[in-house]
């Protein structure tokens, strides 16, 4: 009975030890398998984590990209091949490669002018000379004569076991606003520095100009209480009138053409024939021509009306006129105008004076400017005959040969 009982004491308590060794074991496995399940939990939520960086870094890249407005694109140097990879410029008329197009046909489709530079430049970069490519080309566009302006990026991506490149990865954008907005300041600038240089010529011109009258009025008015002849007196009153009125002229130049370009003084049209215009005009500067110059009109017709501001074109007149009596010494000065076409007339002046040379014909309307800098004049009265008929919706052109004399005519609406 004892034996039986031992026996069987025994053998409950090795199934005991048998159910806490398997209870121990299924334990150790649930505790291995728990952190075996957080350790893969883990590893993918830092993959997908990973995945939403390289979606969010793609969405950004694709956003600057377009932001940006560039084209991305990559050379193959073994094959010399260049493929766009992403085109995000607006343009429909940009150069966009085709599959297998080469670095050569890229240079091809450049301005001319730029495509030493440019073929020089990628060579430098594919052959491993250069690490980086920044360079601004004109690319022509297809089936026109225009071309647009390209600035583009480039670094090498890959290289072979010798360090050379096989792979360049770069980007490419438009610049013609960039570059139109270059050439307005470089026009602004030029126009800056060119109204420096008039101002100064408008300044050595004005004091030599307005001295010489002033000088002769002053130098003749001091010695008149002197002069007890009468001829004499009178030889003396009649110069510094003229010079008054020399000096008078220089001043209303100036005065007209601020007034003009200020803004300040506007149209007022009326209705004249223009005949009795021009023959007065005529007859007033008759007695002003050299000795042996003959000044005449050739009217089309014996009449013609014509609305326009009579004071600016007296005034274009005028300084037409005043033009050719001073270069004119023999010949003729003739006054007329042709039959109006489109409702527009061209009233010219024709002289058989001393001529203008083909390099002077369109300086000869800038300010200050004189052909002949040993006759009198500040050089401002083609220009504002200018000025005048650009305000009334004209122009005043010259047709002229050296030694053959000139034709000056102002076209003007009717």
């Amino acid at each position: 009975m004892l034996e039986q009982f031992l026996i069987t004491q025994t053998s409950s308590f090795g199934t005991e030890i048998a159910v806490w060794v398997v209870g121990l074991i299924l334990l150790l496995l649930g505790i291995v398998t728990y952190f075996r399940q957080r350790k893969v939990e883990e590893q993918l939520m830092s993959e997908l984590q990973q995945l939403a960086k390289i979606k969010k870094h793609n969405v950004e890249y694709e956003f600057v990209l377009k932001a940006m407005r560039l084209c991305t694109w990559h050379i193959d140097v073994p094959a010399q091949s260049i493929t766009y990879d992403n085109d995000y410029r607006e343009r429909n008329d940009c150069f966009v490669p085709m599959p297998g197009t080469t670095l050569d046909d890229l240079v091809a489709a450049m301005v001319e002018a730029d495509q030493m530079r440019i073929r020089k430049s990628l060579e430098n970069l594919c052959q491993g000379r250069k690490d980086d490519y920044h360079e601004i080309s004109r690319m022509k566009i297809a089936h026109t004569d225009s071309y647009y302006w390209t600035e583009s990026y480039a670094t090498v991506s890959a290289r072979d076991t010798e360090g050379l490149p096989l792979r360049v990865v770069g980007t490419s954008m438009r610049i013609d606003e960039r570059k139109a907005m270059e050439t307005a300041l470089v026009e602004a600038r030029n126009r800056a520095e060119e109204s420096d240089r008039l101002k100064s010529a408008f300044i050595a011109n004005m004091s030599h100009e307005i001295r010489t009258p002033l000088n002769a009025i002053i130098g003749f008015t001091s010695v008149l209480p002197d002069v007890t002849g009468d001829d004499e007196r009178r030889e003396l009153i009649n110069l510094i009138q003229e010079n008054n009125q020399k000096l008078l002229r220089i001043i209303d130049d100036v005065m007209n053409i601020s007034k003009i370009e200020s803004g300040k003084e506007q149209l007022v049209m009326t209705a004249f024939d223009l005949n009795d215009v021009l023959r007065a005009e005529v007859d007033d500067y008759a007695s002003k021509a050299q000795p042996g110059v003959t000044l005449s009109t050739m009217f089309p017709q014996g009449s013609q009306p014509i609305t326009t501001d009579l004071g600016r074109f007296t005034e274009i007149m005028t300084h037409l006129l005043a033009n050719a009596v001073k270069f004119t010494t023999q010949g003729s000065i003739i006054v007329g105008y042709d039959a109006p076409a489109n409702k527009r007339i061209s009233i010219w002046v024709q002289d058989t004076g001393k001529g203008i040379a083909p390099e002077h014909l369109e300086r000869v309307f800038e300010r200050f400017f004189k052909v002949d800098e040993y006759i009198p004049g500040a050089g401002l009265g083609l220009s504002i005959c200018r000025t005048m008929a650009y305000s009334m919706g004209g122009d005043v052109k010259v047709e002229s040969k050296l030694g053959e004399g000139s034709k000056f005519w102002v076209e003007l609406p009717i």
